[in-house]
């Protein structure tokens, strides 16, 4: 990491120097007679009808050093490709340890166009940005004036790229309207120590009238749903990084960013559990309950993790002993068990016990006209359902008002007609089960995808 308290400045100088040495081992007339227009557009990718997400590929920084230790980008871009709108990629080599070659990689394995995050300041980077393969550039207005912008803008636009022009202050957001900015990334990074404040995004775009056809991104800080919710009432998109790269399980971190953390329960088959992958399911809920429609038998439920092994699976028992309990969490690995029956306090000391240290414990509590004072220990999670559990009623969600929210998820009666109202209680998570269905105990496949699809276009729906 960097102790320079103006970190911009020296990236600055080190570029000019970079660009010096590039020009001897290929001329600007070399790359421009070597480049085409790209095909691919941009700001029609970056449509404003649904949340942009842009996710990046990054390995370091200067103020945090190494975020991934182990960057693969083949692994990383195979993630993206199934939910971003762009990728970003860094390209800066010395402070970032970015590299041209990845945007090379990344072209060969995803549809979407690639955004070339560099500090460009030259025409010649621009051309070597398209050289490699870049669909768009970043234009940061902190380190150029505006006539330098209209040459670098003008000549990315000649080669049918895209400009994703960054702002960190009222000034700098005035310029880019001013300067005709189609799509304008508001930086929550303080460009001089490096520093962090998701805020900056607020801060910058209150009480501002900007014209319609604008495309606002926020970037740097973002870290979990409730973040991308909160932005999503003054921008349009997020570029997000070090927060997915950082993390050993990149995409369990895109379907919790983009999604948040929401369970499908009752899984019958690998088709279900499939889809609930795919389309940003998280928890993946296998009932052991003999008396349930949904009921799986360990069999079956082998099947489904191990063949859809991207969730992470949660057993549902009502009443069952200690040991069927271990014996079945053991078997499946599970991520958690989820007590829905009279357990108290002892039972769950017990399973504490014998249960895998890794394994969370999760409990029920059945709610009616009122929400019961709660004193159990060694429990993860609270489940607040209905007090009728899976026959698709939701209880008042009015008594959750001025309630700590955020160690519950919620069930009972969550379709896709509620699902939004349901997220903006910040519950951790919400948990699906009849509301998809198209007969009882039989998932809807196409309610799945279509309820995902609603909670990560939150801005378009949001009331």
């Amino acid at each position: 990491m960097y102790a320079n308290k103006n970190i911009l400045n020296t990236i600055i100088t080190n570029k000019i120097t970079w660009i010096q040495e590039q020009k001897k081992f290929i001329s600007l007339e070399k790359i421009k007679n070597s480049v085409k227009k790209t095909k691919l557009n941009f700001y029609k990718s970056l449509k404003k009808n649904y949340n942009v997400f842009i996710l990046e590929c990054k390995k370091a920084s200067p103020a945090q050093g190494i975020i991934c230790k182990n960057f693969n980008i083949i692994k990383i871009v195979n993630v993206y490709k199934n939910y971003a709108s762009a990728i970003s990629v860094i390209t800066d080599e010395k402070f970032f340890q970015g590299n041209f070659n990845f945007i090379q990689k990344i072209k060969k394995l995803v549809l979407q166009p690639i955004l070339c995050k560099d500090f460009i300041i030259d025409p010649y980077q621009i051309y070597f940005a398209r050289y490699y393969g870049a669909d768009a550039i970043l234009l940061i207005l902190s380190i150029i004036n505006d006539y330098e912008y209209n040459i670098l803008s003008n000549i990315a636009h000649r080669l049918n790229m895209g400009v994703l022009t960054e702002v960190n202050n009222k000034n700098e957001l005035k310029r880019a309207i001013n300067l005709n900015a189609k799509i304008i990334s508001i930086n929550n990074r303080n460009l001089k120590d490096f520093s962090v404040n998701v805020n900056h995004t607020f801060n910058i775009l209150k009480k501002q009238i900007l014209p319609k056809d604008i495309i606002l991104i926020s970037a740097s800080g973002i870290h979990n749903n409730k973040q991308i919710r909160d932005l999503s009432k003054f921008v349009h998109g997020f570029l997000i990084g070090s927060a997915i790269t950082s993390q050993q399980n990149i995409l369990a971190k895109v379907k919790s960013l983009i999604f948040g953390k929401n369970k499908i329960c009752g899984l019958k088959n690998v088709k279900e559990a499939e889809v609930t992958s795919k389309y940003g399911g998280f928890f993946g809920g296998l009932i052991f309950t003999t008396k349930s429609i949904r009921f799986i038998t360990l069999a079956n439920a082998l099947k489904i993790t191990s063949y859809v092994k991207t969730l992470f699976y949660v057993g549902v028992f009502y009443n069952s002993t200690i040991a069927e309990i271990i014996k079945i969490s053991k078997s499946l690995s599970l991520y958690a068990v989820q007590l829905h029956g009279d357990e108290d306090q002892n039972f769950i000391n017990i399973l504490r016990k014998k249960l895998s240290k890794k394994t969370k414990i999760w409990k029920v509590i059945k709610i009616s006209n009122h929400i019961p004072k709660i004193n159990f220990y060694n429990i993860d999670l609270y489940v607040y359902d209905n007090y009728l559990p899976g026959k698709g009623l939701s209880f008042n969600w009015k008594l959750l008002k001025k309630k700590k929210t955020n160690n519950i998820l919620l069930a009972g009666g969550l379709n896709i007609e509620n699902c939004i109202k349901a997220i903006n209680l910040n519950c951790y998570g919400l948990d699906f089960n009849s509301g998809i269905e198209n007969t009882l105990g039989t998932k809807d496949l196409k309610k799945i995808k279509d309820i995902f699809q609603k909670l990560r276009n939150y801005r378009m729906i949001r009331n």
